[in-house]
């Protein structure tokens, strides 16, 4: 009787093991005070931070949605990790809290060696542009649950915060202004929509140029991470709000009291090419729906701030203002 072993049935031991030697050195470069141990034990450990009165611990876990299939298909491996934890890490600042560790899960119906490299070299970088450590994570072959070329990312960020310095809600009053940071493009939502548009009906192609880089390129552009800006200005912030899936209508109410609303005005946005691509095959209140629309994330600032925060926010500019009303984000 003939004996299967393991890969026979899809899975090589070998190639993991091979993958891991890999990305030892990119786990390595992301140490920061705080790491214990290093990678191969059973669990990341992390020291708590010291100077927090009432450290609180928080954590995000997001993924990178259809964006991995234009990354899959262009065969362009190495910023998907970047948005990964950008996704994760922007949800933390919202909370006050600033990212210390990351755990990755990456799962494939056939472990390509090369190709998972470059993912976790996307998400070490993305690590070091967030200050936190890259501490651990689990990488799942399954044949016959995904495809061999297919593979799929989840990410998980734990920060800490100081416990009187979480409840933003309750500080935001009318009055106060809304100043826009940038996004770098459609960072990770919204691409189920873009990819129906561009190549189903505009039948765009990945090589084609678009302002001077192929549209790819464009696309796959990493989720800008606003973690140093934070890290500069929290002083100076009242409360964020990160837009992703839903964009500004949708994300902005979730830092606002029930009797406040949030005039943003539509004509300060500063709409980004790739989305003005788009718009012509769009309703424009669901292009605002889908996607950011250049606008990374939102910020509620007092008046005597607002300077101080426009000069040191790269690229940023003034979109609105808090107002007395029903709890609700609306387009003026």
């Amino acid at each position: 009787m003939s004996q299967i072993s393991y890969k026979d049935a899809g899975v090589d031991i070998d190639a993991g093991n091979s993958f891991v030697e890999n990305i030892k050195p990119l786990v390595k470069s992301t140490t920061i005070p705080g790491v214990i141990g290093g990678i191969g034990s059973f669990a990341g450990a992390f020291e708590l931070p010291k100077g927090f009165k009432e450290p609180v611990m928080l954590a995000a876990t997001d993924g990178v949605g259809t964006k991995l299939k234009l990354a899959i298909d262009s065969g362009i491996h190495n910023t998907v990790g970047i948005d990964l934890v950008a996704m994760c890490v922007n949800d933390l600042l919202c909370n006050f809290g600033t990212p210390s560790f990351f755990l990755d899960y990456y799962a494939t119906g056939k472990l390509d060696v090369i190709n998972a490299t470059n993912v976790v070299a996307g998400i070490a970088e993305g690590c070091k542009r967030s200050e936190c450590a890259l501490i651990g994570g689990e990488t799942a072959e399954m044949p016959g649950m995904y495809s061999e070329d297919d593979y799929d990312l989840a990410g998980f960020a734990v920060g800490v915060a100081e416990k009187s310095e979480m409840d933003r809600v309750s500080l935001v009053r009318a009055g106060h202004k809304l100043i826009a940071l940038p996004s770098s493009g459609l960072h990770s939502n919204g691409f189920s929509l873009a990819r129906k548009v561009l190549f189903e009906t505009m039948d765009k192609k990945f090589d084609e140029d678009f302002n001077g880089k192929p549209l790819i390129e464009v696309l796959l552009e990493p989720t800008t991470i606003y973690v140093k800006m934070f890290k500069e200005l929290r002083n100076e912030i009242v409360a964020m709000a990160h837009i992703t899936g839903g964009g500004i209508i949708e994300n902005l109410p979730r830092v606002l009291p029930e009797n406040l609303m949030a005039e943003v005005k539509e004509e300060s946005i500063r709409v980004l090419p790739i989305f003005e691509l788009m718009a012509p095959h769009v309703q424009r209140a669901e292009m605002f729906r889908a996607f950011n629309m250049g606008v990374g994330m939102v910020l509620v600032v007092e008046d005597k701030n607002i300077d101080t925060v426009l000069a040191k926010a790269k690229g940023s500019y003034l979109i609105g203002e808090i107002k007395e009303g029903k709890r609700e984000a609306k387009m003026i």
